[in-house]
C-alpha cells in the first residue's frame, strides 16, 4: 500500500502544479486582453453635415463643400425644354417586328407537325374502320372511292 500512496501523492502534488500553472496562464489572458482594449483606437466619428455641440468633437468636423449655383442649373434644363425635340429620325416600325407572332409560330411549328402526322393517321384509321362495317353492306369500290375522295379532301386543306 506504500506504493499506492506514494502515487497518489505524486498524481496530486502534479495536479496541484498544474493547476497553478493554469491559473497564471489565466491571470496572463486577463491582463493582455485588458491592454489590447485600452490599445485599440476606437474609430472616430466624422461629421458630415452635423455640427455638434460640444468642443471635444468639433476636430472631427469636415468643411462642408460649396453647393454649386441650383439656379445656373435649373436655367439650363429649362431652355433646353424650350427646344423642340426631334423624334421623326426615329422610325417606329423599323424597331418592332413585322408580325408580332413570328417567335410563337417558330416555336409552335415542329408540334403541329407532328400533330398532323397523328391525324392523318387517325383518319385513314377510321375510314378503314367505316370500310370494315360498311363491307357487308354496301360494294367495296364505291368505299374505297368515297375514302380516296375525303383523303384529297383533307390534304387539300
Amino acid at each position: 500500500m506504500g506504493t499506492n500512496e506514494t502515487n497518489l501523492g505524486k498524481l496530486t502534488t502534479e495536479s496541484i502544479k498544474r493547476k497553478e500553472r493554469l491559473q497564471k496562464l489565466r491571470e496572463k489572458a486577463k491582463k493582455s486582453e485588458k491592454d489590447e482594449i485600452d490599445q485599440q483606437n476606437l474609430p472616430r466619428p466624422v461629421f458630415r453635415s452635423y455640427k455638434p455641440l460640444n468642443e471635444i468633437s468639433t476636430a472631427e468636423v469636415l468643411p462642408q463643400k460649396p453647393t454649386g449655383d441650383i439656379e445656373m442649373t435649373i436655367e439650363s434644363q429649362l431652355e433646353l425644354l424650350n427646344h423642340p425635340m426631334i423624334i421623326d429620325e426615329i422610325d417606329i416600325t423599323d424597331l418592332a417586328p413585322r408580325k408580332p407572332d413570328w417567335d410563337l409560330k417558330r416555336d409552335v411549328s415542329k408540334k403541329l407537325r407532328r400533330l398532323e402526322r397523328r391525324s392523318e393517321k387517325a383518319i385513314t384509321e377510321l375510314i378503314r374502320e367505316r370500310l370494315r362495317k360498311n363491307q357487308e353492306k354496301e360494294d367495296i369500290s364505291k368505299m374505297v372511292n368515297i375514302g380516296a375522295a375525303q383523303a384529297a379532301l383533307h390534304e387539300e386543306e
